[in-house]
């Protein structure tokens, strides 16, 4: 889909969340000293000299200047994931800091390859999608698989897959065609774009930025978010090749800068990742709904009065990715001891990588409660839950969010000093709390719905999209046996989940990381009714009329995949993968994420083997 509009009809939305990731309200600009100001300006009017040298760019320029940038960045790798591991109360080298290599550099840089890629198709005068195998998904859509695509990826993430499903009624022809969007007419302009960066993952401002150039042909200033400023040294160097020629600009600031910028006669778009309460309180203003607590007086009545009659203050066009409550569908199967021990910690890391500050995050479970192993694995969650390693929950008013959950839930299991919670859905008329507040931080929920097979899945999904806020992401757990025996079912099942990301076998952080899927909420979204956002990033095919990304793994992790594989049941994907270094249990995962960031780096071999020899030590 375009990022800006979407011939998806609209759909019912669900509520959006109300989790204060930032404090939300329209901050007038007013208090921002002259002096500031004026920095803001210029670095505007540079900008607006850069869309000349922009658009005066061939796309064999652009690719090779996407070189230089991936050079800056394997430059600055080590920096960035010391910094970034730093920022999150952690010591450089900590087991944690595998979630800043792979979070950080490792994720800028496979966007970066795969975007030079798309260019130089185009400068050839080929799609990108010419090679890329395109067939029907269900309910008359089109998908293309577009992971993996070369050795490369088929051997350092063997067993996983991906598709980008377009929207029903796209046809092969017009997917072709329309793959390029902006780099389609490389000399119109698309002035000078705002990006608010997010707070909690240091890749997104960059990738943010990319696509702006890349998918826009915008020029972009970058206000990070105050939880980044460390990093502010990083970004600059990693995108100095962007900086010097006038395409990029990086400020700091709270609040009133933001507000200043987004509000500012020259800017012609905005890009946010964040909370609906803050795109609220950008789109509309302060408002008595906007946030936790809200806001009272004139300026909140306006803001109301505003919505009502569909006036935004902010006046020029705004895409967002501003999470919501992702489901972890659990379907029942015969599993084994190792299969409950492994898939229970698949939970533990959906949750409680970053803290759990992650729209990524998987925060509602599903289970069966006819499934003769939902006490087993219950109990095995909760001991993969307590036991992974002690961090801080760093994120600005985390303490807050924990309170309310404690509040909520006076029953809840905690663990971590306190720090994370397992939480029970009563499974009253309406969502409970877990459910309808983006908690971002370590509460998980589980709820229980009844029935097994098709029965349970199709009572998972109606559960999922009607009462759980947001459309981001959906992850799906079920043993190969038990898809083969749904056949279709299963199929119709994933295609009726409203979600902008599915993760089968996975979780949909894989979505996120890997450049050619797109990442963003179900498309019908609107200003007024915004769910998890507006549009999509990352897409580095340039792909428009997107409906979802669908990502696969492998149920069991190597060696016990190898009996899939040899059993060769349909749809189950082998893989000679370990734990993957991003669980919150691998022992090796900050060596190997290290390791891979750098082999990407280099393309040194000797390095790969001694990662891939730490990989099967996790």
């Amino acid at each position: 889909m375009s990022p800006t509009s979407s011939t998806t009809p609209a759909t019912p939305r669900k509520t959006p969340a109300k989790s204060p990731k930032a404090p939300a309200g329209r901050v007038s600009e007013a208090g921002l000293p002259a002096e500031e100001r004026a920095a803001l300006d210029e670095a505007i009017t540079r900008l607006e000299e850069g869309t000349r040298v922009w658009v005066a760019l061939t796309l064999d320029q652009r690719a090779r200047l996407l070189g230089r940038v991936r050079d800056a960045v394997g430059a600055v790798a080590q920096e960035w994931a010391d910094a970034a591991t730093i920022s999150k109360g952690l010591e450089p080298g900590h087991p944690l800091s595998a979630e800043e290599w792979l979070g950080g550099p490792y994720a800028v840089i496979g966007l970066l390859d795969a975007l030079r890629e798309t260019l130089e198709a185009l400068a050839k005068g080929r799609s990108p999608l010419d090679g890329v195998t395109i067939d029907q998904a269900p309910g008359g859509r089109l998908r293309a698989h577009t992971f993996p695509l070369n050795g490369t990826e088929k051997f350092l993430l063997s067993g996983f897959t991906g598709e980008v499903w377009f929207e029903p009624g796209v046809t092969a022809d017009q997917a072709r065609h329309q793959a390029g969007l902006a780099q389609l007419a490389p000399t119109e302009s698309g002035g000078v774009g705002l990006v608010l960066g997010a707070g909690n993952v240091t890749s997104i401002p960059v990738a943010d930025v990319l696509y702006e150039l890349f998918a826009h042909n915008r020029v972009a200033l970058l206000k990070v978010n105050p939880t980044q400023d460390a990093l502010v040294p990083v970004f600059e160097r990693a995108l100095a090749p962007l900086i010097e020629p006038g395409l990029v600009r990086i400020v700091r600031g709270g609040a009133a800068t933001g507000a200043y910028l987004t509000s500012h006669p020259r800017i012609a778009h905005v890009h946010i990742t964040g909370s609906a309460a803050t795109f609220d309180a950008i789109v509309w203003g302060a408002s008595t709904g906007s946030a936790a607590g809200g806001s009272s007086g004139a300026e909140g009545a306006d803001a109301d009065a505003a919505r009502a009659a569909g006036e935004p203050q902010l006046k020029v066009p705004i895409t967002a990715e501003l999470g919501g409550v992702s489901p972890i569908i659990v379907v029942p199967g015969a599993w084994s001891a190792a299969d409950i021990e492994y898939q229970a910690q698949h939970v533990a890391t959906m949750r409680l990588v970053n803290a759990g500050h992650n729209c990524i995050a998987g925060q509602v479970v599903i289970l069966s409660s006819d499934w003769p192993q939902r006490a087993e694995f219950l109990q095995a969650l909760h001991t993969a839950y307590a036991a992974a390693l002690e961090r801080p929950v760093w994120y600005p008013r985390s303490d807050e969010r924990l309170e309310a959950a404690a509040s909520a839930y006076p029953d809840a299991v905690w663990s971590a000093d306190r720090t994370r919670a397992i939480v029970e859905v009563g499974g009253g008329e309406g969502p409970d709390p877990v459910e309808s507040i983006e908690y971002f931080a370590p509460i998980l929920g589980v709820v229980e719905v009844g029935g097994t097979g098709q029965e349970f899945l199709d009572a998972a999904v109606a559960h999922a999209n009607a009462r759980l806020t947001g459309t981001l992401g959906a992850n799906v757990l079920i043993d190969p046996v038990t898809e083969q025996a749904l056949g279709d079912g299963f199929a119709r099942a994933i295609a009726d989940l409203r979600y902008g990301d599915i993760a089968i076998n996975t979780w949909t952080a894989f979505n996120f990381l890997t450049a050619r899927l797109t990442w963003g909420g179900y498309p019908g979204a609107t200003p007024a009714d915004v769910s998890s956002g507006i549009g999509v990033v990352h897409n580095a095919l340039l792909l428009d009329r997107v409906e979802r990304s669908v990502a696969r793994g492998p149920f069991r992790p190597f060696p016990r995949s190898v009996g899939d594989t040899l059993r060769r049941r349909r749809l189950a994907q082998g893989t000679i993968l370990p734990t993957p270094p991003w669980f919150v249990n691998s022992r090796t995962g900050a060596e190997v994420s290290a390791g891979l960031t750098r082999y990407l780096v280099d393309g040194k071999v000797p390095g790969l083997v001694r990662t891939l020899a730490k990989a099967m030590q996790a």
